[in-house]
């Protein structure tokens, strides 16, 4: 296996993705693996793309009662299922709340840096950390399931003011 940077990291990603972008990725995905991106799933994806932060599950159904004031939380609950057994979303069990993905196309663990002063979360983009836990778990013999690595802290722009 090579260790060249370019193969680890995504620097044809861009960190802040624009939500129509984001979305409109995960439609393509979901064409190509002959998902369905229903209405409702697409409209909570649209909503946590559009917060730029993680956002809970409650504040999601109440943007949704917004619009639609009938809008219940099994529905809520299980279109955000569908966007993480399918990687389009990250859950944030730390702060249980919901972000994004950079990468919706592929399958892949990452470490997000949480600040607990604005509740930012940043995802590192870099598979060398994945690779390194993966590697570290199959020296013990233990197989991960799922991992999402949470790193709080403060961020630079939390830091500076």
């Amino acid at each position: 296996m090579s260790h060249d940077t370019a193969h680890h990291t995504h620097p044809h990603h861009p960190h802040h993705h624009d939500a129509k972008g984001f979305v409109r990725a995960v439609e393509h995905a979901s064409e190509e693996r002959g998902l369905r991106l229903t209405p409702l799933r697409k409209e909570v994806l649209e909503l946590i793309a559009a917060v730029h932060k993680p956002i809970k599950a409650y504040d999601l159904l109440d943007l949704l009662r917004e619009k639609h004031g009938n809008a219940a939380p099994p529905t809520v609950y299980r279109a955000l299922d569908f966007l993480l057994e399918n990687g389009f979303i990250h859950k944030l069990e730390s702060i249980n709340a919901f972000v994004s993905c950079h990468h919706p196309a592929e399958a892949h663990q990452v470490p997000f840096l949480i600040c607990d002063t604005c509740s930012s979360a940043e995802e590192v983009c870099d598979e060398r950390v994945a690779e390194l836990i993966e590697a570290q778990a199959a020296a013990l013999g233990f197989r991960p399931q799922a991992q999402t690595l949470e790193v709080h802290g403060t961020c630079k722009n939390c830091r500076k003011a």
